[in-house]
């Protein structure tokens, strides 16, 4: 059921790939979307120190032993994190699967190659996964503009973004971005995808390791409790709508260089969101998608009832339209 280039080329059951996401891709989230037959990934900046990603490594192994990857998201900064020390820990602990996000990985691949590790690298354009492709990586995660965390620039929503993306591209596109349930898994696969790439639904799941707060704050808010900030900084980013991301918003509609909002946006605000559950205390990122998100289930019942639906709808809904027009022929 649903064997498709990714399945095959990556050695999983579904084309359901978990999202890379700071401060919620742990061991235990990863781990149970592996089990229940998906691509679990561990985030690896969540972590302080490579050795601390060896022993989240290994933690997860100790509750799947099916394949998971890990997330290593490269941004400019003045500061940067040791990235070589992180993928170094990442594959020598094992590690087949890594998903990049950010800057161009080229400089990461010769390594990585010869170690054996399959890359999936996420991209908010097709220009960008055709450069992703042509330096090698053997999957892209196509964005849409739906998506939580940073859409790129182009406004361009999923159903273009990636039947735009499937005429262009040769190696498997995993579509991103306002996916929360089997309807956009067929939705996705019809347009060209080979697998999707959630997070806000897995952000919202009993093994994800936020508060219990948030997850109800996402049950609760529609498709219209997001903000777009950073917009006049080039660097948009998607996040729920709360005091913060109003002020923020609100501020760059005055004119403001990235100093003046720095202290509203402190990464360390919005992870105290995620570990107290207090929701306004920063900015925190969530799709468009969680005005279709209403419960809270295990990772193996969300995975089990998304392939259920969409066999359903697939051999049920779809095929009987196509019935129906054939007789009436």
């Amino acid at each position: 059921m649903f064997s498709t280039r990714f399945t095959e080329a990556f050695g999983v059951q579904y084309p359901i790939v978990q999202g890379g996401m700071m401060w919620v891709g742990r061991a235990e989230l990863a781990a149970s979307v592996s089990e229940a037959g998906g691509l679990g990934i561990i985030t690896a900046l969540t972590q302080p120190s490579p050795d601390a990603l060896r022993q989240e490594i290994a933690r997860a192994r100790t509750l799947t032993s099916k394949p998971f990857g890990v997330n290593l998201t490269v941004l400019p900064t003045i500061d940067p994190p040791p990235y070589e020390e992180y993928l170094r820990a990442a594959v020598e602990s094992g590690i087949t699967i890594i998903e990049t996000a950010g800057s161009n990985p080229a400089k990461f691949l010769p390594y990585l190659k010869d170690n054996g590790v399959k890359v999936i690298h996420k991209c908010t354009s097709v220009r960008h996964a055709l450069k992703a492709q042509a330096i090698g990586v053997d999957a892209v995660s196509i964005d849409g503009f739906e998506c939580a965390g940073h859409p790129g620039e182009d406004d361009i929503p999923g159903l273009v973004l990636i039947p735009a993306a499937a005429d262009a591209l040769e190696i498997p596109i995993l579509a991103s971005g306002g996916i929360a349930d089997a309807r956009g898994m067929v939705a996705a696969l019809a347009l060209g995808a080979d697998g999707i790439n959630m997070g806000s639904r897995f952000l919202c799941t009993e093994e994800s390791p936020i508060a219990a707060e948030v997850k109800k704050q996402i049950v609760a808010n529609s498709e219209l409790d997001t903000k777009l900030i950073f917009r006049t900084l080039g660097n948009t980013a998607r996040v729920a709508k709360n005091s913060v991301s109003v002020e923020v918003v609100e501020t760059e509609a005055k004119g403001c260089e990235f100093e003046d909002i720095r202290h509203l946006v402190a990464g360390a605000r919005g992870r105290k969101v995620f570990e107290d559950g207090d929701v306004e205390a920063g900015i925190w990122s969530v799709g468009l998608c969680q005005g279709i998100i209403r419960d809270v289930p295990s990772v193996a019942e969300l995975i089990d009832r998304m392939v259920s639906e969409a066999q359903q709808i697939i051999t049920g809904r779809l095929a009987g339209m196509v019935g129906a027009r054939e007789t009436v022929a």
